[in-house]
Order: structure tokens, then sequence, then C-alpha cells
């Protein structure tokens, strides 16, 4: 078979739950917020995202062979499990400490900026962006996938920290640019032979 359907299926479910992320999730930060089942779905849409995305740069690895496609997908892995507690605990444990304590918000950024939680976070998010760069040049030189097919996803993951420090709008646009970058990608791995 020379089609990747899972990895297809997988970016594109990815592109479109990055997108609803900032999308359904409240914009503004306060105890009824992190209460809100707008903000767990969310959270949750992110965190499943993280994990096809980086089980399609695996796919992406066993489609085309190549060397740096399997480190992309070492890096692109640890950077998920570094991500993925910080944002199990935002999602879960904030929206519970929010419904029955009275200074959740005090809670939430004692919890936000701990320095470890932080530089977990940070890192995680970091290793994500080199991951999918690594993958977008795997996919730019393969000769096999379009060029410029995995660069939108890379460039936004990339962007993935930046994006917290704008304005709400932002962060929507930057689910969009993930959306449309994880869309083209599924569209390329279904479309393009597999390398010989």
């Amino acid at each position: 078979m020379n089609r990747s359907p899972l990895a297809a299926v997988a970016l594109a479910v990815a592109g479109v739950l990055f997108f609803l992320y900032p999308a359904i999730r409240p914009s503004t930060d306060t105890a009824a917020t992190l209460a809100s089942m707008p903000w767990v779905l969310g959270h949750l849409f992110a965190m499943i995202g993280f994990i096809l995305v980086s089980l399609a740069v695996l796919a992406l690895y066993v489609r085309l062979q190549d060397r740096l496609a399997l480190r992309a997908t070492v890096v692109t892995w640890i950077g998920a499990g570094l991500t993925l507690p910080y944002y199990g605990a935002e999602d879960f444990g904030l929206n519970v400490i929010a419904k029955h304590v009275p200074n959740a918000m005090e809670l939430a950024e004692e919890f936000r900026y701990g320095p470890i939680a932080m530089s977990m976070f940070a890192a995680g998010l970091l290793l994500l962006g080199v991951g999918t760069v690594m993958a977008a040049v795997v996919v730019w030189r393969s000769g096999v996938l379009a060029k410029w097919s995995w660069t939108p996803l890379a460039l936004g993951f990339a962007l993935f920290i930046p994006q917290f420090f704008g304005p709400y709008s932002l962060r929507i646009a930057h689910g969009a640019l993930i959306a449309i970058g994880g869309l083209w990608a599924a569209f390329e791995m279904m479309r393009a032979p597999r390398a010989k």
C-alpha cells in the first residue's frame, strides 16, 4: 500500500483539535473559567493533538525511512512526554480546585509558575517545535511529499510558546495555522506515493 491513511487521519484530527483548543476554551482566566466544561474539553483536545502529532511523525519515519525522521520521532515523543503532565494538571487539577477552593486563582498561579512544572512545560514545547521542524526538513528533502506540506505544522509548533504572550485572537489564529498545517500534511500523506 502506497498511502498512509492512519497518519493522515492522525494529522487531520490533530489539526482540527488544535484549532478547537483555543476556539472553545474560555478566553479569560477566572475561577469560573477553570471550573467550566469548555476549559476541560479545550485542554483535552490539545493533549490528544500532541499524541496524534507524535504518532504522525513516527508514521513519517516509517513512510520515508529517513534517519532524521527517526530522530524527529524521538525528539517529538520526549517533547510530548514533558508537555502532557502540565496540560493534565492544568486541565483536570485546576478544574477540580476551581470548583472547591475559594483562592483557586492563587493556587493556579502557584502551579503555573512553579519552576519544575514550568521548566518541563517549556522544554516539552521546545522539543515538540524542534521535532516538527526536523520532520518538515525530512519532508522538504524527501522528493516524495510536497516540499512545503509540513512547513505550516512545523511553524505552528515552533510558535507554540510565543503565542501564549499575545492577545487571545492570536491564540485562535495559531490554532488555525496548526489546523491548516495538519490538514495539508494529511492530504499529502494520502496523496503521495511511498518512497522506494
